[in-house]
This record gives C-alpha cells, structure tokens and sequence, in this order.
C-alpha cells in the first residue's frame, strides 16, 4: 500500500531523473565493456550485449527507485546520498556478475561473457556517471544561490558561534531558506575551530575579537551590518551577555539561529530577545512523546488568549491536534490567538468561544457538546497584589472555575484534565497560593475518586506548577525592559528576592509532557508534576544584567529602587510541601509529588461553605474555610 502511494507520487521530473539514471546506466556498461574488451574481438562481442543491455536497463531503473535516487532532489545531495550510488552499483554488479556465471556464460560463449574485471570497471564507471550531473547540479545551485545572497541587497553579517552550527546556517543560505544575509566570517568560542575556514567562510577569531574584526572590515569599506548569534553562542562559556552588549554598542542589528529542535519550525532568523540570554540551558523535550499524546486528540484550553494558553495552543497544533476549543473571556485576546492560529494552521478545526469559567453551566454546554480527549486548564487570576484587595475574585475564578473545569471534563468524557498551578501554591501566604492550592486538592480528590469509581481508564486530572514564565503577561521581564527604556528606575520588591524562571515555550512543552506520563500505561499515584526550572535568579542580579544587555550601567545609567514587599509575598519559593512526597518519574524536567489532599466529600462541604460566603462578602468566613482546608497557610499573611 505504502509503495502504491509512492508510485502516485511520483511527477514528471521524477521520470526525467529514471531516465537519466537508465542513459547513464546503458552507457557504463558500453563504456566498461569497451575498455576491457578493446582489441579482443569486441565487436564479435556486442550484439550479445545489446541483446543484455535493455533488460539489464529496466532492471537499473527499478533498483535505482527502490534505493531512493529517483525521488532525491539533487539540489540537497550529500554524502548519504553517494553511499546510496554505491549501494546501487553494487546491487547492479552483482547482477552482472549472476547474469554473467548463470545465464549467459553457459548458454552463449561457454565462457565468462562479461568476466570479473569488466565487473570491477563497471562499478567505478556506474557509480561516477551516476553521480557526475547530480554533483554538477547541486555545484550550479550552490553557486547560484551564494551569488544571489552576494547580491547588492544582501547584507554582510558576521557569524558568532561553532563551525557545526555555522554549517547549519550556510546550508540554509544555500537552500534559499535564509535570503538577503551574505556571511563575512565567523567567530567562535571554541580555540579547535580557529584558523579554520567553512564553505569558504573563514573563522577569524573568537568572540572577543568582535570589535576589532569589525573595525577591520570597516577599513576596507566593507562595513559589517548585521551580527548572527548561533545556537552554541548562547552557552555559558561563550558569554552571551558581553556578545550582545558589544555588538549592540556597535550599532550592529543582531538576530539569533534558533535550535531545530522543536517539531513544525520553520528554519529562519529571529531577534535575540533577553530571554535568550536568561536561563540555565532548556530541559530537554522527547517531542515524539508530546506528538503521540496529542496527535489526533480533540483538546480544549482555557485561558486560551493569554500567553500560557495561547502556547499550549500553537503546541497542540504543532503537533497534530485533531481538533481546538479555544475558552477565553477577553474577547480581543479571544480574536487575536485564533486570528493568528488560523493564519499559522489554515487546515486546522479551531473553534474559539467567549466564556467565563466561573459560569459553570456555560462550560458544561460547550465542553458537552465539543466531546475533548484532553483539557488544558490555563485560565486563572494570578497577579498576588490585585487578588490579596480583591480576594473574591480569587476564589471564584481560581477555584470555582477549577471546579467547573473539572466537572464539566468528567461530564463529557475526556481522558485527561491539566490544570496549570503555581509553586505559590506550596505552603501558601497569599490569596493566589491559597485559591490554587485549593483547586489542586480538588483535582488530586477528584482524580483518586474517579480512580477506585472505576479502571484505569477513567479520566485522569492532574496539576502542573511552575514558577515565573518569562515575558508572560504581567511578569518581572516585560516590566523591567519597560521602566528601562524609560529611562528608570527599576523597581525591585527586596535585594534578597529570588524567584525560579522558565521560558513560555518550555513550560508549556513540559505542561504536556506531564500529561504523556499521567497518561501512560501504568498508573501512578501520582497528581502534582513540578517543573525543574534549575537554580533561583535573584531579582535585582536580573535587573542588573538587563540594564547591561541594553548598553547601560546600573546605577549609573539606570537606578535601582527598592519598593518593599507587596501584600502576599515572599522572598523565596518553594517546590514541594514538607508533607508531599516527591516521586522520580524517569523523565528530565519533571518531579512528580504524591497527593496530599482531603476527602472528596470534605471540599465540596467546603466549597459549599465558600459560595455562600463569597455571595454574602464575608472575607473572614472565606479566610477560615481556607485555613481549615489548607493547614500549612500561614495565618495572617493574606
């Protein structure tokens, strides 16, 4: 079947490279017949091989197919290529050698037709003529391509980084897959690739030599635009920091190769953005995993239009989501994702609907009647200050939202709810720490309810925390970019303030991953999954280095001020709860943590109790309700 769909396939160019191949094969047969058999009665000789040659031919052609040279594209050939050449010409000396021994031998001459020698010819020959114009081609595209992006409009960039990524790079310039850059050179941060020259690029030097292989150029008058920084440029020991910071003091436009290590990114530049340059190095993602979990799946995100649920979304797209139901209460936001969605994914089925999540019958309706495999819970309040004066709001959305969620993914039939949380949830002081935490014992309740209710095949819910999520919306980074280009000052909480970072795309990549596993064959009894997010940043040590990375000095340029803590926070967080368990799960990046919750029939007493409570504004009934349900909650602190 598979073969059929390939004969399908199969387009007018195809038949030319079959033909090719069949011209080429004929004449190295000719060819090695005639330099073995030159003055030896030769001509006694070839009726009997023109009488071989047209089946030997069609036999070329089918063996040429089978081993993938009739559908390369000869712009890309490379090396596994060639061996595939060899590997065709082996398989067709063979067959001389048994056409020869077999059949024609004993039936013609009494002797070797072709003979061991003429064999040996032959190879060489075939696999020269296969592989002479598909190397003159690929020659004539790479120079064509160079020249072009050496044309006026291209412009000169100077590449940071190792030689392997450097190869990457220049392979996609020649594949037109990066126009309108035309490299001068490269610096690397490794000494074994010095003195080295790639493509005809040369390595000039090591990173700190930017300034002056910039100022050399700029002597003879060949001015360096722009500044390509690599994958390998952003590892520690290549300093980023100091890379950007230079070549922003130079004037020059910088832009970043990201890693093609995410499945459906296209190869192309991006500008470097400060995240980059903030991180321990991305936890590794088994995309595979991610892609067998929701490949085909109908999936439901809530909070879709903010910047957590609007990556999960382009994740579940990504990789191969049947269907999308986009919930969202902001209609702008609502409007925006499934514009940009649609535009990326025009083959998608997206559906986006205004809805609160606190309206439960609302949720019920349309997770009803959407009938999802997976729900993604992202939609939450979560800024501390605005929830510790409107604390109401906090313990509807967060936790009677949660609730509906949950409900109404049990109700329709889904195999899994994830519900985004917080590690401001661990030992909570604050009315965000407090409403999540309660909404995580609810899904670890509802979980073990459903698990002994039923078989493994009951619909799994689980929570996944993490800490602060750069240039999501309301984080520390957008804020701090934004009082520097105002020219300051930067306003930090607490000097001994430190807090744990992720990139959005990481933490939504590793939110999935967490659900390949509460998913998996063997159940765990295991609900909370912790995103390792390495060592704490301090907060004013970030406000000091982005200072640095827009060309300024702290406390020179740029002041730092400290405001005092905020209602609700802390100085450090925290990962786990003394009383939680934690359990290795065998997968990088994630902790898993044994539930620690109440009763079912206890939480729903007290959310009972809450809804009246929240309905009659009675804070202090709402406060004892959540300290009774959430013993580690510090009293007082909200």
């Amino acid at each position: 079947m598979f073969g059929m769909n390939r004969l399908r396939n199969l387009t007018w160019r195809n038949g030319l490279i079959a033909l090719h191949d069949a011209i080429v094969t004929a004449l190295a047969v000719v060819v090695s017949f005639y330099l073995r058999f030159e003055g030896e009665n030769l001509t006694e000789r070839i009726p009997t091989l023109l009488s071989l040659l047209p089946s030997f031919v069609v036999l070329s052609i089918v063996v040429c197919y089978v081993f993938g040279l009739t559908t390369t594209k000869w712009r890309f050939i490379s090396i596994p290529d060639l061996f595939n050449i060899m590997r065709v010409a082996t398989v067709l000396s063979v067959a001389l050698l048994i056409l020869d021994y077999i059949f024609v031998a004993p039936n013609v001459f009494g002797a070797f037709f072709f003979g061991k020698t003429t064999i040996v010819i032959y190879w060489f020959v075939q696999v020269a003529f296969l592989s002479a114009l598909r190397l003159s081609y690929r020659y004539f595209r790479y120079v064509r391509t160079l020249n072009h992006a050496r044309a006026v409009d291209a412009s000169p960039a100077l590449l940071i980084g190792r030689t392997a990524d450097a190869e990457l790079f220049l392979r996609a310039i020649e594949s037109g897959a990066i126009k309108k850059l035309s490299p001068v050179g490269l610096l690397s941060p490794s000494r074994a690739d010095r003195g080295q020259s790639l493509r005809g690029i040369a390595v000039l030097g090591g990173i700190d030599d930017l300034s002056d292989v910039v100022a050399d150029f700029a002597r003879r008058e060949k001015s360096i635009d722009r500044v390509v920084m690599l994958p390998s440029a952003f590892e520690q020991d290549a300093n980023p920091e100091s890379v950007l910071t230079r070549a922003r003091r130079l004037g020059l436009t910088v832009s970043r190769l990201p890693r093609l290590q995410d499945e459906g990114e296209a190869l192309r530049l991006a500008p470097v953005a400060v995240e980059d340059l903030l991180l321990r190095p991305s936890v590794k993602i088994e995309y595979q995993r991610l892609k067998a979990l929701v490949s085909g799946k109908s999936v439901v995100v809530t909070g879709g239009g903010g910047s957590i649920g609007a990556e999960i979304c382009e994740r579940v797209l990504t990789f191969g989501g049947s269907r999308l139901l986009i919930v969202e209460n902001s209609e702008p936001a609502l409007y925006a994702i499934a514009e940009i969605l649609q535009a990326r994914f025009p083959e998608a089925r997206i559906s986006a609907h205004i809805a609160d999540v606190r309206d439960r019958d609302r949720i019920l309706q349309l997770l009803s009647e959407f009938k999802p495999d997976i729900v993604f819970h992202a939609a939450a309040l979560k800024h501390v200050p605005i929830l510790e004066r409107d604390w109401s709001e906090a313990v509807k959305t967060n936790i009677f939202g949660t609730v509906n969620v949950a409900d109404a993914a049990d109700a329709a039939g889904a195999q899994a709810m994830v519900m985004i949380s917080t590690d401001k949830a661990i030992e909570p002081v604050s009315m965000l720490g407090l409403t999540k935490r309660f909404a995580e014992m609810y899904c670890q309740a509802l979980d073990r309810e459903l698990a002994t209710r039923s078989s493994s095949a009951s619909m799994r819910l689980i929570s996944v925390r993490f800490g602060n999520v750069l240039a999501s919306n309301g984080s520390v980074v957008p804020k701090f970019k934004a009082q520097i280009e105002a020219g300051g000052p930067i306003t930090v909480t607490h000097p001994d303030m430190v807090r744990y970072f992720m990139t959005i795309r990481e933490a939504c990549d590793l939110v999935i991953t967490a659900a390949t596993h509460a998913l998996g064959p063997q159940r765990m009894d295991v609900s909370v999954y912790v995103l390792n997010m390495g060592q704490p940043v301090k907060i004013v040590d970030l406000a000091e280095r982005l200072i640095r990375l827009s060309g300024l000095q702290p406390g020179y340029d740029i002041e730092i001020a400290f405001t005092g803590l905020r209602p609700g926070e802390r100085l450090n967080e925290i990962l786990f709860a003394h009383e939680e368990p934690t359990a290795e799960i065998g997968m990088a990046g994630i902790v898993a943590a044994r539930p620690n919750q109440p009763p079912l029939a206890s939480l729903r007493m007290w959310l009972s109790t809450l809804d009246k409570a929240v309905k009659s504004k009675e804070r202090e009934v709402i406060l004892a309700v959540l300290r009774d349900a959430i013993p580690e909650f510090k009293t007082g602190a909200a």
